[in-house]
């Protein structure tokens, strides 16, 4: 059987023996199989309405009896048919019937009834007969009158419960006794008053529309949605103070789409309702395959709230992500546009769901192509659609966040900055709080990046953020960060002016790192007097100076070619427990390279400092962290030995110095480091080396991932300030 031959009840008929989310406290008012023993409105057992697991519905066929039967719901009723190999279509007692029958129990109904009374045989002298020569359908007429006068005046219960004993005692078609079609529709009349009486009604109405259905009567379009749409409310299993429900309103559905009017006469709002009743009790599976064949078969329009209910269903059970995107398909082909329904709450509603379902999947495109359609929804001023929809429900906003904060480390790792400062733009255009770590990678991605004005437009963006309550404060971090980048494109403008923020955020002018980038900008220029004064205010700030500030302080000397200050340096630094590292020895023989007899001299005892040092390290191994601790001598501090030892020649040959003590004496330390690597230490060195390089992958490795970039960024500063002025002096040995 395909799709198109069938209706949507039978649709679902066939597809309810799947797993399905069914509450197990649903009610029904169904009628009972033909008896004289009345319906009683309960609740199935767990035991019977767990129709989820096949082993559970096996178990609950077995144990199945007319009482049993009698309380199923009309979905409890298809899934049991499905179970026993039974046709699931059609109306509420006919599926009773069928499973009733194939029990194979006696039930206490009008045929049955017969065929469980002795019979006697002809002969028998016990064999009497009445004869009843008056009206035989006086009863039935009179009851009928009463049944019309009760739907006349409104007493739908007096009216539907003699109703049923007409039907029940009197109705005899072979004889003619039939129930006018005009009788049914004044007592559904009765009925539908006050929408349903607030849904009581609806098991009476049910059975009416089964009824007209099963006599081939006309059942009148705006009464049949009616009742359906009156049947249906918020409360479980869509019931209304536990009237009426989902299960009473399929049951119409089917008598509706049985009739000899057939589904053209049911409208597809009324379709749609009961859709939303199946996705707000949590049937998504159900509700979508209506849903689809509302859609498929049928060519209908749902309303874009159908849509919404079904796809807000899917989104919350967390594991139907898939279902979603099928209904944001289904809304396509029913041709609404995507970049246009957030103009709609319930446009806004869908989209939002479908956020979270991007979510979800961690497909972060698709989440961002959901906003980017909304945002160019026209309607929705002063805000804005994206705005909308990101904050269309808890569930939309963290999702939201959340696709952008992935999307942003995204493109951090692929250094993708441009994108980076979209993404936090679009952030703030959503009424979305970035968090600390967001702002922090933005920042220093463009500040890695040499982006100095964006990085500082963003940082000031970030301070406005912070004295507007909605972020915290920018740590000093990320000012060093910034001022370094300024620094590193001579943006000296810019570093003011975030110095100057610095203050007001901080209260105080950085911390070393700070100092470190303001000596720098001072090393530069030679000015090796405001370096001397800068590092005075550091210590009367308790500041304590490290091996990057007076390295930095050496690189001033080395632009003011003062050697004898740079030798002093190095006398202070060791007196406040700071040790030099190697490249503060370089810098220290760079600022040497003047051509005095003077400054060649301090190499030398610069020189046979060094190497003292290097002595203490290979006895007792470096203390701290080798990167800035070391002092084995690299490759530069041999091209720098051989600068000073060729300044030396020249020094003799001007007959400042007498050659033989040259060599004997100041040449002896240079000559050392040149040859430092085929000494007995070499093995020692190159493990040194090693650890260096094993330090600097433990520390990047130790470090978060929130936090990974920028934070070795600030540990590199030290690092990138010293390659600076090792590129420094080099220009100057150049010239």
């Amino acid at each position: 059987m395909t799709l198109s031959r069938l209706t949507i009840a039978s649709t679902l008929a066939l597809y309810i023996s799947l797993p399905v989310g069914v509450s197990a406290f649903s009610q029904s008012r169904s009628s009972t199989y033909k008896t004289n023993s009345r319906s009683r409105t309960s609740s199935l057992p767990s035991t019977a309405v767990a129709a989820l697991d096949n082993d559970t519905v096996s178990a609950a066929t077995a144990s199945l009896d007319y009482k049993t039967v009698n309380k199923l719901t009309f979905r409890e009723l298809q899934r049991t048919c499905k179970e026993k190999g039974l046709p699931a279509v059609g109306s509420t007692a006919t599926l009773r019937s069928r499973i009733l029958e194939s029990l194979e129990e006696c039930v206490p109904g009008k045929e049955e009834v017969e065929e469980c009374i002795p019979v006697f045989d002809g002969d028998d002298d016990m064999d009497i007969q009445f004869f009843d020569e008056s009206d035989p359908d006086f009863e039935f007429k009179s009851l009928l009158a009463e049944v019309n006068e009760k739907a006349e005046v409104g007493h739908w219960k007096a009216a539907t419960r003699k109703l049923k004993k007409l039907s029940r005692r009197y109705v005899d078609a072979e004889k003619g006794r039939t129930i006018p079609e005009e009788t049914y529709i004044a007592v559904l009349e009765a009925c539908l008053a006050n929408r349903l009486h607030g849904a009581r009604a609806s098991e009476p109405a049910r059975k009416i529309l089964e009824d007209m259905a099963d006599n081939k009567y006309v059942i009148p379009a705006t009464m049949g949605n009616q009742c359906v749409l009156n049947c249906l409310g918020n409360g479980p299993n869509g019931s209304h103070d536990g009237c009426g429900g989902i299960d009473t309103a399929l049951a119409m559905l089917a008598a509706m789409e049985s009739s000899s009017s057939g589904s053209d006469r049911i409208s597809v709002d009324t379709y749609g309702s009961v859709v939303s009743a199946l996705a707000r009790d949590g049937a998504v599976d159900e509700s979508l395959l209506l849903l689809r064949a509302m859609v498929v078969e049928h060519s209908f329009t749902p309303a874009l709230s159908t849509f919404a209910d079904v796809a807000r269903s899917a989104a919350k059970a967390g594991d139907k992500s898939e279902d979603v995107l099928q209904v944001m398909t289904l809304t396509k082909a029913s041709g609404y546009i995507l970049d246009s329904i957030a103009s709609a709450e319930a446009g806004r509603d869908l989209l939002g769901s479908g956020v979270v379902a991007a979510e979800q999947m961690d497909n972060l495109a698709l989440g961002l192509r959901f906003l980017t359609a909304a945002s160019k929804a026209e309607g929705c001023a002063p805000d804005r659609g994206d705005d909308l929809v990101a904050s269309s429900s808890s569930a939309a906003q963290r999702a939201s966040t959340l696709i952008h904060k992935r999307a942003i480390i995204k493109a951090f790792e692929e250094s993708n900055w441009k994108l980076a400062v979209k993404l936090l733009q679009l952030m703030k255009e959503r009424s979305l709080n970035p968090a600390n770590s967001i702002w922090r990678k933005v920042v220093t991605l463009c500040a890695k990046e040499k982006k100095s004005r964006r990085a500082t437009a963003l940082l000031f963006d970030w301070i406005t953020a912070y004295e507007e309550g909605e972020a915290d404060i920018p740590p000093i971090q990320v000012f060093n960060t910034v001022v370094n980048a300024c620094e590193s494109v001579k943006e000296e403008t810019l570093t003011l002016d975030v110095l100057e923020a610095m203050r007001k955020v901080h209260g105080n002018s950085g911390n070393i790192v700070t100092s470190n980038i303001a000596l720098k900008r001072l090393a530069k220029l030679g000015n090796t007097m405001a370096c001397e004064g800068l590092i005075i205010g550091m210590l009367q700030e308790n500041v304590e100076p490290n091996v990057v500030t007076y390295t930095t302080a050496i690189g001033a000397c080395v632009q003011a070619s003062d050697s004898a200050m740079a030798e002093e340096w190095i006398r202070r630094m060791k007196t406040r427990n700071v040790m030099p590292n190697y490249q503060t020895y370089n810098t220290a023989l760079a600022a040497c390279l003047d051509g005095k007899l003077e400054s060649t001299m301090r190499a030398s005892k610069i020189a046979t400092d060094m190497l003292a040092d290097i002595d203490k390290e290979l006895e007792n191994g470096v203390k701290g962290d080798p990167l800035y601790n070391s002092v084995i001598p690299d490759s530069y501090t041999k091209v720098l030995s051989r600068s000073i030892m060729k300044q030396l020649r020249e020094n003799w040959r001007a007959g400042d110095i007498n050659m033989a003590v040259a060599k004997s004496t100041v040449r002896v330390p240079l000559l050392k480091l040149v040859d430092f690597d085929r000494s007995q230490a070499a093995e020692a060195v190159e493990k040194l080396k090693a650890e260096r390089v094993e330090a600097r992958k433990k520390a990047m490795n130790e470090l978060e991932n929130e936090d990974i970039v920028s934070v070795a960024l600030e540990a590199s500063e030290a690092e990138v300030d010293l390659n600076e002025l090792k590129e420094m002096v080099r220009k100057r040995m150049e010239v």
